[in-house]
């Protein structure tokens, strides 16, 4: 069925649903798993912070935060019994979600399983979402994780 998964992650409890899904799927079809994370220096910068402050001291911590957000992913995919590489990317410009397909096509992936918060009217427009421009750019199938809403089945 599947070769391989690309799964995106960023730590958030949504991309860690997202990923449990990815790792049963992975399980199921003998698949490779490939775990993505972006760092996006735009999302934790201010624009006031001086080139070197920023080379010396932010960008260091942003790779230690996404090698970390890996590493968690990597052990609770083993955890399950399945072996997953890991691919740390730095957005130099880039949207999210052009880097996840750039990814999805260098490493072969024929699924992408990611999270989704399931915004909707303002908060869309406004926040954007990566997880509806994949899915609506993907050459593969998308398959998009919801945090479960109390209220809804």
């Amino acid at each position: 069925m599947y070769r391989t998964i690309l799964a995106p992650v960023d730590g958030s409890p949504t991309s860690m649903l997202a990923l449990a899904e990815a790792v049963k799927l992975a399980k199921l079809c003998g698949a490779r798993l490939r775990l993505l994370h972006v760092i996006d220096p735009i999302t934790r910068i201010s624009g006031f912070e001086r080139p070197e402050i920023y080379m010396r001291e932010i960008r260091p911590a942003l790779i230690a935060s996404g090698e970390e957000v890996l590493a968690q992913a990597r052990a609770a995919a083993a955890e399950a019994g399945v072996e997953a590489e890991v691919d740390l990317q730095e957005n130099r410009g880039q949207r999210t979600w052009e880097i996840i397909l750039e990814r999805t096509h260098a490493c072969e992936a024929d699924l992408i399983v990611l999270g989704t918060h399931g915004r909707r009217g303002f908060d869309r427009v406004l926040m954007g979402s990566d997880a509806e421009q994949v899915a609506r750019h993907a050459r593969v199938p998308v398959l998009l994780v919801r945090q479960p809403h109390e209220g809804l089945p």
